[in-house]
């Protein structure tokens, strides 16, 4: 069935005005910062609206559009409504993906997932959707001479971008499943493909290697840390096959995660040392957050290695580089990072370091200053206050949080959260 032709968004281009795509990008980053919220707009983003390939925005960039243009709605911004954008409910494929976990997860949210990661026969073609009740593009394995261009790296850039969505709001327990098959057909056209320019082969291979690190953190997060290892350690090959600025950045970003399933699994020498590579190769790239997160990294080796002066040394240098504040070259992948995420790591370190009080403190403040839209995050310092708390020997405070983390569990799927409950119920029965 052909499929009929994109109608240009005029309403939303002439709202954007003697701006810049770019500029108005940075913009609307920066009113969803205002209100809480965290999307991945960019110059291209901004460029499908106009074009008419977003005939609807997802619910996070409604939210930060009506918040910038008060008392217009959306189809004043030229976007169609949502029923008549995603239609009516289609049934899965009989070839789909459908791992368990899914079910309980809203219309919306259930056709994505169906369309973002489909395989189709040997071929293996993974389907990355491009906007919500919008066409799918396919990543095929490579044929012959296949010339790699936009269309393949955009598919590839929009499935990170999926798996991060599902995964703030859901947890990775069955996401990860599903979100190898992508990933494997990024590798094969990595492997097979050739570029038609230089600037889309180092944006495939950037965008191939940050899918590598959104699949490792799922199996991170759902408990599978040799899985999680392995991921981590492909995306840190994939940045240094090229020397560009987009590949400095992933090899950052692949120490980040390395630093942190090391503490995790108590490799505190490794963490250490993936913090302090990241935090050189990260200096270049002008971004404090993304500094302050790897500083945060090393503090959490340190306390882990019981060193408590050079532990708050590197939480000061964090608190430092966060007072910097956000830019507009902070990575994409770095949209969860804020004040919350910062307390919850300064609670691990104290944790670890056994002061129960001051990781009661800051723990809390995580779980207040928390947007309740990502609920994954939520549920996880919320399980973290718990065990503080009762490490601390507050037992009817530990069980009132337990309690409220159980209650919150409804579409959440999170190894991580489950291990802390798990260790909160065991601490409190051996004070009983």
């Amino acid at each position: 069935m052909a499929m009929s032709r994109a109608v240009p968004n005029l309403a939303f281009r002439r709202l954007r005005g003697q701006r810049s795509a770019a500029e108005f990008a940075a913009a609307v980053r920066r009113a969803a910062r205002e209100i809480g919220e965290q999307v991945a707009c960019d110059a291209r983003y901004i460029g499908r609206v106009e074009a008419g390939e977003i005939r609807c925005p997802n619910y996070a960039y409604e939210r930060v559009f009506l918040h910038m243009f008060p008392g217009l709605g959306l189809s004043d911004l030229g976007f169609s409504a949502r029923e008549a954008v995603r239609g009516r409910r289609r049934a899965v494929p009989a070839d789909a993906a459908s791992p368990a976990g899914f079910t309980t997860w809203n219309d919306e949210e259930s056709d994505v997932l169906r369309r973002a990661f489909m395989t189709s026969g040997s071929a293996a073609l993974a389907a990355a959707s491009l906007t919500l009740g919008g066409p799918a593009v396919a990543i095929p394995a490579p044929r012959g001479a296949h010339r790699i261009g936009e269309t393949e790296v955009r598919a590839v850039e929009d499935v990170v971008r999926r798996i991060r969505l599902l995964d703030d709001r859901h947890g990775a327990d069955g996401l990860h499943k599903a979100a190898v098959r992508p990933l494997r057909a990024a590798y094969a056209l990595l492997d097979a493909g050739t570029a038609a320019r230089r600037s889309t082969e180092e944006r495939l291979h950037a965008g191939a290697g940050e899918l590598a690190l959104s699949v490792g953190w799922l199996a991170h997060d759902s408990g599978r840390h040799e899985d999680a290892r392995s991921h981590y350690a492909e995306a840190l090959a994939t940045a240094r096959v090229t020397g560009s600025a987009g590949n400095a950045a992933l090899e950052a970003h692949a120490f980040c995660n390395t630093s942190f399933l090391a503490r995790d699994t108590g490799r505190y020498r490794e963490a250490l040392r993936a913090a302090q590579a990241g935090l050189r190769v990260a200096r270049p790239l002008g971004s404090a957050r993304l500094l302050c997160l790897l500083s945060l990294r090393e503090a959490g080796a340190w306390a882990g290695l019981g060193d408590r002066s050079a532990c708050e040394r590197a939480l000061g240098r964090a608190h430092s580089f966060f007072d910097r504040g956000p830019v507009d070259d902070d990575p994409e992948w770095m949209s969860f990072f804020g004040e919350p995420e910062r307390e919850a790591h300064e609670a691990q370190c104290w944790s670890l370091l056994g002061d129960w009080g001051r990781a009661v403190r800051h723990a809390r403040r995580a779980t207040v200053l928390q947007n309740p839209h990502f609920a994954r995050n939520l549920a996880l310092y919320r399980a973290q206050l718990a065990e503080d708390l009762a490490r601390a020997g507050r037992r009817d405070e530990a069980e009132a949080e337990a309690g409220l983390v159980r209650e919150s569990l409804d579409g959440v799927a999170s190894a991580r959260v489950r291990a802390l409950l798990t260790e909160t119920g065991r601490v409190l029965s051996a004070t009983r």
